[in-house]
């Protein structure tokens, strides 16, 4: 038996906050509107972190539901099941010193802190990173067409249109991303994790 694992969660989460950056695993959770920038943001950050010698995964929303939540729908309850499977694989990558990236929506609060409590029982980083870009700007930038095709009538149930989005009362960090270059928003997320010891 090795030394981690004669350690109980607090010793382990305490050996964890006192390594390297570059050994800290964390879930970087980043949730907004759909077109918000999320998956921009995680993979232009995941590039910066990786060339710093951090290990970096990025779980990209629209992969998860391809691959390990096919058949869920768009209801809550099947939101609520995709985003805790997201957050169970992020959990066990990031205590084994990963730096998770989820640009994933999460509309529901209940989900996002059901996510949390489950790293927090681990004793593993999680920040909420809220990339609150307005919804008329994300219809605007309407990456998938999502926004043409509900105004159009041809599909209904989009977040924050006419399916609820709750945006976190708290969060880690609050990325303002109007009238900003994605490099500058990467930089702020990264200075923020920086003052963590993450980066």
């Amino acid at each position: 038996m090795t030394t981690a694992d004669t350690l109980d969660a607090g010793e382990a989460a305490e050996a964890a906050r006192t390594a390297a950056p570059c050994e800290r695993g964390a879930t970087v959770w980043l949730t907004g509107l759909p077109s918000a920038g999320k998956t921009t943001l995680a993979f232009a950050l995941a590039e910066r972190l990786r060339a710093e010698g951090h290990k970096v995964e990025v779980l990209d929303g629209d992969e998860i539901r391809e691959f390990l939540s096919k058949g869920l729908g768009f209801t809550k309850e099947d939101r609520h099941t995709n985003v805790t499977r997201i957050g169970f694989v992020a959990e066990k990558l990031a205590s084994n010193g990963v730096k998770v990236l989820a640009p994933v929506i999460a509309p529901y609060a209940d989900s996002r802190t059901a996510v949390r409590e489950r790293h927090a029982a681990n004793g593993t980083d999680f920040l909420e990173i809220h990339v609150a870009t307005p919804v008329e700007l994300c219809a605007e930038r309407d990456v998938k067409g999502l926004y043409a095709k509900q105004a159009a009538g041809e599909i209904s149930g989009l977040t924050g249109v006419d399916d609820p989005y709750e945006a976190p009362q708290d969060p880690e960090l609050r990325l303002q991303t109007r009238g900003r270059e994605v490099a500058e928003s990467a930089a702020e997320l990264h200075a923020f994790l920086t003052t963590r010891g993450l980066a």
